[in-house]
């Protein structure tokens, strides 16, 4: 079984993979409450993408099912395999000449830098690291390759990790259904379905995403704490 996908395959990653200078590889597993701990009270279990883009095919799913699977019931194993296929993906950077990129969390939370995880990123000092978090206390205590960007959600009892991450300058992401506004919490809204790579750099900003679709999944964007429904709120809300 492979983890990584190096080739772009997954629709979160391809759009980063369009800058020939840089390569971007993923690891996308089915999120549980092991790997995604904060899903339920961040309220976004429910409209999660596991089920957008490639995730409508179940060949997929069961992929990224098996992994988890792999990873809960043997994770030195299955962190042992990981190092050996980011040697694999660094290697084969360094000779196209590309910057190397990995998302670690696709579509989960899990806490690679731990010593529980592998340390992954402190292994790699050279490869640049990056993913979304829900978990607001990772956002300063991080090796100085994996850089996060915080999800948002105004579920009630989420507010404390959305406070803390508020009081830093990461990048903040936010699910928009509707017109993106221009400001969000007092802070500027970026475009954010463009690249993540770029996304990153953005200190201090709403990184807006736009809300897709997902299979099966029949959530109401006006009922759903995860996406901010631009269409049922007054401007001075969001602005």
């Amino acid at each position: 079984m492979k983890l990584l996908d190096t080739n772009g395959g997954n629709t979160k990653l391809s759009k980063n993979n369009k800058d020939i200078k840089i390569r971007v590889a993923g690891l996308s597993l089915f999120p549980n409450d092991t790997i995604c701990t904060m899903r339920h009270i961040a309220e976004c279990a429910k409209p999660c993408l596991k089920a957008s883009g490639r995730g409508v095919f179940d060949n997929v799913e069961q992929a990224r099912q098996s992994k988890t699977d792999f990873y809960m019931s043997d994770r030195p194993a299955f962190i042992a395999q990981l190092i050996k296929e980011i040697v694999l993906f660094e290697k084969l950077c360094i000779k196209q000449g590309v910057g190397c990129y990995i998302r670690l969390n696709v579509i989960s939370d899990i806490r690679w830098e731990l010593a529980q995880n592998g340390s992954i990123p402190q292994l790699f000092p050279n490869v640049n690291f990056y993913d979304y978090t829900k978990i607001a206390k990772r956002l300063t205590s991080l090796p100085d390759n994996y850089q996060l960007m915080f999800s948002y959600s105004r579920a009630e009892g989420y507010q404390k990790q959305v406070d803390m991450a508020l009081k830093t300058s990461v990048p903040m992401s936010v699910v928009f259904y509707g017109p993106m506004p221009d400001t969000f919490m007092g802070k500027k809204v970026i475009d954010g379905d463009g690249s993540d790579i770029e996304n990153l750099q953005y200190d201090n900003c709403i990184i807006g995403l736009k809300y897709k679709t997902a299979k099966g999944q029949g959530v109401d964007p006006a009922d759903s704490v995860f996406i901010v429904d631009t269409n049922l709120i007054q401007l001075q809300e969001v602005a």
